[in-house]
């Protein structure tokens, strides 16, 4: 039995799809990039490093904000405190499942001493 012409697309379809597929640390790339409409990447750097985010004068002395680093806290950490808003930090409202998915991206992060 010669398999039907919309079989034999069905089949290259599929195989094309999972090609095209991100893996868990490219969706960690992702979410970490733009997770809520609000960029951890801005105040956290590329790689979770933290730094900086402004400077500005307060009662006539400068002062500066800063992000803390994130790429090393345990998944406890990490999980506690993405949810949570504070000072400056939005509450993003992630899944575990992203949560999970941010945390492998940071600590598989070149830039990490001793991986």
């Amino acid at each position: 039995m010669k398999p039907s012409g919309f079989l034999l697309f069905f089949l290259i379809l599929s195989l094309h799809a999972q090609e095209d597929f991100i893996d868990d640390l490219e969706y960690g790339k992702r979410l970490y990039e733009n997770p809520r409409g609000i960029s951890c990447q801005k105040c956290h750097g590329d790689d979770g490093k933290g730094g900086v985010i402004a400077t500005y004068t307060h009662r006539g002395k400068i002062k500066k904000l800063y992000a803390p680093q994130i790429n090393t806290l345990t998944l406890e950490e990490f999980s506690k405190n993405i949810n949570y808003s504070k000072g400056v930090m939005p509450k993003y409202y992630l899944t575990q499942k992203e949560i999970l998915a941010i945390y492998k991206y940071l600590r598989n992060s070149p830039s990490l001493p001793n991986k």
